[in-house]
């Protein structure tokens, strides 16, 4: 029991490391701060579980090439396998990694598993020992409450989340009908996709008052409806996964990229009010 503890500890520990990872690495692609993890608290899952899974297993091994090896192959082997059964039971595509060289159906590529490869060298071998020392000096009651508190918590963070996506192409086809109902009211037509959404509003991002007051109009309009349709849980994976897409449809995944701009643009009008 004690054993599974500490194996959650350092589960929590490696997923939140994780997390920062992401985060970082997609806010500086993206200019713009973004809150990578898939639940809605600062934890990458499939991280923690492959950091423990190395420890786990490669704990009796002292060879670098031998661990590096393994560790690129097993982690490669989680994350397909993950991509897989998210899309599966989202019917959705998470990351798509399509556009690196050497890369397996865009759901991992060599270039991660040289990340990942270098990772599990640098946790088995530095981290790890470090990590171990620290959480055995915590009281065993300390540990048994911090379990059950963040077990707790990563639970019902697990359920709000799963809860809050997996509708998300219902959704999707409500906003599109919605919102091409009251374009049609107006006398106009809208196409989806990020480009065709900036050609759209290209006035209004601009400030060009006459020509843009109208399109401004409009858009708020799309904005409050993508609001009362699309939960939060559904506006932040949309923001958080750049690749996002469906795997029902083009149309959908033309919508998410849609929403995507224009919640960029609403954060981005944000910042500028403050600022």
């Amino acid at each position: 029991m004690i054993a599974l503890e500490y194996l959650f500890l350092w589960f929590l520990l490696y997923a939140f490391v994780g997390w920062v990872y992401e985060s970082i690495l997609v806010s500086i692609s993206e200019h713009r701060w973004v809150n990578r993890g898939f639940l809605n608290g600062p934890l990458c899952p499939i991280y923690g579980c492959g950091a423990v899974l190395a420890i786990v297993l490669l704990h009796d091994l002292h060879n670098p090439v031998v661990i590096f090896f393994i560790s690129s192959f097993g982690a490669c082997t989680l994350e397909y396998v993950t991509s897989w059964g998210m899309e599966k039971l989202f019917h959705a595509r998470w990351w798509d990694y399509s556009h690196y060289r050497f890369n397996i159906q865009g759901r991992i590529c060599l270039l991660g598993a040289v990340v990942f490869g270098f990772a599990g060298v640098i946790i088995t071998d530095v981290t790890q020992p470090v990590v171990e020392r620290i959480t055995r000096m915590i009281p065993l009651p300390a540990v048994h409450w911090m379990c059950a508190i963040f077990a707790v918590i990563v639970i019902t963070d697990t359920v709000i989340t799963v809860l809050g996506v997996i509708d998300l192409a219902d959704n999707l086809a409500k906003f599109s009908e919605t919102v091409q109902t009251y374009a049609e009211k107006a006398g106009d037509s809208l196409q989806w996709g990020r480009d065709a959404f900036r050609d759209k509003f290209r006035g209004t991002f601009q400030g060009l008052s006459e020509s843009s007051q109208e399109a401004f109009e409009a858009l708020a309009n799309m904005q409050a409806t993508a609001t009362s349709i699309l939960n939060r849980q559904q506006r932040r994976m949309i923001s958080a996964f750049p690749r996002l897409r469906s795997t029902d449809s083009t149309k959908y995944s033309k919508i998410i990229e849609t929403v995507r701009e224009m919640l960029r643009r609403r954060q981005s009008h944000n910042n500028a009010d403050i600022k």
